[in-house]
C-alpha cells in the first residue's frame, strides 16, 4: 500500500484546484432543507453525460461519490479538458448563475453517484442565505485565478512540464499516489496528442519518476516532478 505525504506548503496545490467542496458544509438546516427539496440522485456510468455545451441549465449537479471531467470539444470531437472535480464538489452552477448556456460538458470518468437540485430550489437558497451566496463569490473568485494559472501554464510551460505538473496536481486533489486515468483523457488535460503523453511518461518511467501498470500511473518521485513542473 501505498503511503500518501501532502505536499500543501511545498507544492501549491489550491493554485491550480477548482476546488468548492466548502459551499454546503454546514449550512443552517433551513438552508439545506431548501436547497434539497427535490433533490434527485442517480448513478452514471463511466463516460456518461451530465449535461452537454450550449444546453440551457436546468439545475446544478453535486457529486456524492465518484469523477467527472468538464471539457470543451472543438468540431472533430477533440476535448479539451478544463476540470477533474470528485466527491463533494458542484458542477453546473456557472450556468445558472450567469443565466447562460452550459459552456463546456460534463461527463463521469467513473461509476458515480450524482445528486441532482433544481435551479429554482438554488436559486431560492441563495436568496434566503447570505452565507451560501458569500462561499459561492469566494469560489468564483478562486476559480479566476485558478483559471489564469492555466492560461499561463498552456502558454509557458512545454508537454514535459504540463505533464509533471498535472500529474502532482491529480495526485493531490485525489489524494493518491496511484492515478487511473486513460491516456486520452490525461493527454486531453495536459493539452497535447496522446503520442505526445504516452512518450513522456515512457521518459519518466525510465528516469524513475514514475511506474506504469495498464491505465494506471504510480508517482514514484515527487520531488523531481516538481523540479521537472518547476516547483517549489
Amino acid at each position: 500500500m501505498l503511503v500518501l505525504t501532502a505536499m500543501k506548503g511545498a507544492f501549491p496545490i489550491h493554485q491550480w484546484d477548482f476546488s468548492n467542496e466548502s459551499v454546503l458544509v454546514d449550512l443552517p438546516q433551513e438552508v439545506y432543507d431548501r436547497l434539497t427539496a427535490h433533490k434527485t440522485e442517480r448513478v452514471y456510468a463511466p463516460h456518461e453525460i451530465l449535461f452537454r455545451e450550449g444546453a440551457f441549465p436546468s439545475g446544478i449537479f453535486y457529486i456524492v461519490k465518484g469523477k467527472v471531467k468538464k471539457y470543451k470539444a472543438n468540431r472533430e470531437g477533440r476535448e479539451q479538458i478544463v476540470n477533474l472535480a470528485h466527491t463533494g464538489q458542484l458542477v453546473g452552477y456557472h450556468a445558472v448563475l450567469s443565466e447562460e448556456r452550459y459552456p463546456d460538458t460534463a461527463a463521469a470518468l467513473e461509476k458515480s453517484t450524482i445528486a441532482f437540485i433544481p435551479k429554482e430550489d438554488f436559486l431560492a437558497a441563495l436568496d434566503q442565505s447570505p452565507l451560501l451566496t458569500n462561499r459561492l463569490l469566494t469560489t468564483l473568485s478562486h476559480e479566476f485565478a485558478v483559471l489564469v494559472n492555466n492560461l499561463t501554464m498552456f502558454a509557458q510551460k512545454t508537454v514535459r512540464e504540463r505533464l509533471a505538473l498535472q500529474l502532482l496536481i491529480i495526485r493531490e486533489k485525489f489524494r493518491d499516489d496511484v492515478i487511473s486515468l486513460n491516456r486520452e483523457d490525461l493527454a486531453n488535460l495536459v493539452g497535447t496528442a496522446r503520442e505526445n503523453v504516452i512518450r513522456v511518461l515512457t521518459a519518466f518511467r525510465e528516469e524513475g519518476l514514475v511506474e506504469t501498470r495498464g491505465r494506471k500511473i504510480i508517482i514514484r518521485d515527487v520531488d523531481k516532478l516538481m523540479a521537472i513542473a518547476s516547483y517549489p
